[in-house]
């Protein structure tokens, strides 16, 4: 049978071999734990401890701000020493609880839960926002929200994003090899909550120990499947991944609950059988350390507000000087100019390279190769879309579809003219969406 995927896409080299084999490590903070009260889309938590208070391991110390807003909780016992802004990893200024780590790790305790089949679809979305959980894969929207459509009889597939594309990262890879049963766990709750829907697991090809263990778990479960994608970035899109598993197609005026479909990433799916099952909050994830600056690559299990620069400590630190650190993936992620900022619910990983090949990159004129039309996943002409955004014409670039732009950057992947392609577009779709919002 061929394997799924969608038209255009590239193939970057994935890096993964680096900590594709290293398993999971807990780590134990050392320092302070600051704990941002905005890690997700929508409002910000707001602090319900005082300067001085002694928390515990699982309390919630920020309750949320509204209905698309989650919790907080302490990931470590000790006191809370401030309330103050802090620096996320892309460099915005955040209110945060920062809290002395008193070492003890003593835990609150928490209230009994029922067995799954006992509880409603009510209970069952209430213990998924009270323990603070948010989609774990990109921008942090809370889950409940997202688990919580207009007209769920008319959600047909539940979708759990195993293809980890970006290239390095292999957090989730590991996630599915140790815990697997964690995976299809969340996966029975969240087809608690739609009656009509069938579950889905789509895994790219070069992880074929991963779709051998979720197809035994499985095998017994007949509203589950797990499909093979082809190994291809970006699989893991939302829009590329609904398409490949279900053949539907979503525009960026959609939500893929339009199509009938929900999408939640591996850590996600994890975090919510945490919380419905075993009645824990969010309070840590999966992350991966990776790069050719980093003397032992890994994965490690991660506290919430942990100091970024003690996860590459556990990873041995660096070997030799990165020119360039990045929160999250190549393709996607964020450039960082310290380290000095904590894990959040959406820090999947740690690259760390020893050469900034981008920004030694000179760009040149364009040849009109169409290399980027065909690599662009959402069928647009990125260098049309680029020249429109460097001359400022918002008009010329919203006619050309310029808003269905994804920013994955395989356009600037394959320019053979180096032109840095997703950051004009980006930068001209940040500025017509907050036009549009006025109006």
């Amino acid at each position: 049978m061929a394997l799924l995927t969608f038209k255009g896409g590239i193939h970057p080299d994935d890096g993964k071999s680096l900590a594709k084999d290293k398993a999971i490590v807990e780590l134990k903070p050392k320092g302070d734990l600051v704990y941002l009260v905005s890690q997700h889309i929508g409002a910000p938590a707001s602090p319900i401890v005082e300067v001085g208070e002694r928390v515990l391991k699982g309390q919630k110390i920020a309750e949320a701000g509204g209905f698309v807003s989650v919790p907080v909780y302490a990931s470590v016992s000790g006191t809370v020493k401030a309330i103050e802004p802090h620096m996320n990893p892309t460099g915005a200024t955040v209110n945060s609880i920062v809290v002395e780590n008193d070492g003890e790790y003593e835990e609150a305790e928490y209230a009994p839960v029922k067995p799954l089949d006992e509880m409603s679809k009510e209970e069952i979305l209430n213990a998924i926002g009270n323990a603070g959980v948010v989609g774990m894969g990109g921008a942090g929207f809370p889950t409940r929200v997202k688990l919580s459509p207009k007209e769920p009889d008319k959600i047909d597939y539940i979708i759990a994003n195993c293809a980890e594309c970006e290239p390095y990262i292999t957090a989730d890879y590991r996630r599915m090899m140790e815990t697997p049963e964690k995976l299809v766990g969340g996966m029975k709750v969240v087809l608690k909550l739609f009656d009509n829907a069938k579950g889905i697991f789509g895994v790219e090809d070069n992880k074929p120990d991963c779709i051998a263990k979720l197809r035994d778990l499985t095998k017994d479960e007949p509203r589950m499947e797990v499909l093979a994608l082809k190994t291809k970035y970006p699989q893991g899109g939302e829009r590329q991944l609904i398409y490949a598993t279900t053949g539907r197609a979503i525009n960026s005026a959609m939500l893929p609950a339009d199509a009938g479909c929900v999408v939640d990433n591996v850590e996600t799916m994890i975090n919510i059988y945490r919380a419905v099952v075993e009645g824990k909050p969010s309070i840590e994830r999966a992350v991966t350390v990776s790069g050719d600056a980093v003397n032992s690559p890994g994965n490690f299990l991660a506290p919430f507000g942990m100091n970024q620069a003690e996860i590459v400590e556990a990873a041995g630190g660096f070997k030799t000087e990165p020119e360039k650190i990045i929160s999250g993936g190549p393709m996607m992620g964020f450039a960082m100019y310290t380290l000095d900022v904590p894990v959040t619910k959406t820090s999947s990983s740690i690259l760390c390279l020893t050469k900034d090949e981008v920004a030694a990159n000179e760009p040149t004129a364009c040849i009109n190769c169409g290399r980027c039309v065909d690599a662009c996943p959402s069928r647009l002409i990125p260098s049309r879309l680029a020249d429109y955004a460097e001359h400022h014409d918002e008009a010329a670039f919203t006619a050309h579809e310029g808003l269905e732009c994804m920013e994955c950057g395989s356009c600037s992947f394959v320019c053979p003219a180096k032109r840095q392609l997703k950051q004009a577009i980006g930068s001209m779709r940040k500025i017509a969406l907050a036009n549009r919002k006025k109006k």
